[in-house]
């Protein structure tokens, strides 16, 4: 299975053109029976333009992974320029898409890493849409099992900037549909009895669901991928005050929310 995380949104022609490339190059004509490959999506409004909070995602959605899937990851604001595209295997899971640090904390979690710069270009090549001419053809390729032109690299020599990153990003990376807003924290970094969750003016306590607080209190929980969450009962944790993208969470002692 290839499964795909992008910042594309669902809006133009973008998401749908690299989901049909990964198809066609995964099930070509002619290829020996079995069961065609699908291509989900996992993801396609990952933070934009922005491979740190994007990758830090990328990472907490990593259990959807099963072992031998291939994930097509486009967040790729270079497109164009020198970056390099890669291949990179993490245990078990494949991931394709550019060096930029997008797969910074996949790498930092896993077991075991290879890395592969990826040297196949196709006969035509835009300068501005790499996921569809390069790494969505790659995907399918690699899950298909077939050939193409890479050459292995050295994990070491990966995106230099990604290294300095935190392990755990304290802010808010992303607000899904509902208006929950998702820290770049893992749960089970926060040190025991840190039941206060500071953000702006506000001190939010824990708790286990939506619905052990009462209906329109703000609360922090740990979400279904492992992160730090930030939600209202019935409500919409956007609409709180200073809860917005880049904002800055700090912790407190306390009791957990009532």
């Amino acid at each position: 299975m290839i499964l795909v995380f992008s910042d594309f949104q669902t809006a133009g022609p973008y998401s749908g053109a690299m989901r049909a490339a990964a198809m066609r190059h995964a099930n070509p004509a002619g290829r020996d029976g079995g069961q065609a490959i699908a291509v989900v999506d996992l993801m396609v409004d990952a933070p934009d333009r922005d491979p740190m909070k994007a990758g830090c995602l990328l990472a907490a959605c990593a259990g959807s992974f099963a072992a031998g899937d291939v994930g097509l990851c486009v967040i790729d604001p270079g497109v164009g320029s020198a970056r390099r595209g890669v291949i990179v295997q993490c245990d078990d899971v494949w991931f394709v898409g550019p060096d930029n640090g997008l797969f910074e904390f996949v790498i930092r979690r896993a077991r075991t890493v290879r890395m592969w710069q990826i040297d196949w270009k196709p006969a035509a090549l835009s300068a501005s849409f790499h996921g569809r001419d390069i790494f969505g053809p790659v995907a399918g390729m690699l899950a298909a099992g077939q050939d193409f032109a890479k050459q292995e690299m050295d994990v070491a020599d990966r995106f230099a900037d990604a290294k300095a990153w935190p392990d755990d990003i304290a802010e808010i990376i992303y607000c899904d549909g509902y208006g929950n807003a998702m820290t770049g924290v893992r749960a089970q970094q926060v040190e025991p009895g840190q039941n206060i969750l500071e953000i702006g003016d506000l001190q939010i306590g824990r708790a286990r669901t939506f619905s052990d607080v009462r209906r329109g209190a703000p609360l922090w929980y740990e979400n279904a991928f492992g992160l730090v969450e930030i939600a209202v009962n019935g409500g919409r944790a956007d609409r709180l005050s200073g809860v917005a993208i880049g904002a800055s969470i700090g912790w407190g002692v306390g009791v957990k929310a009532e």
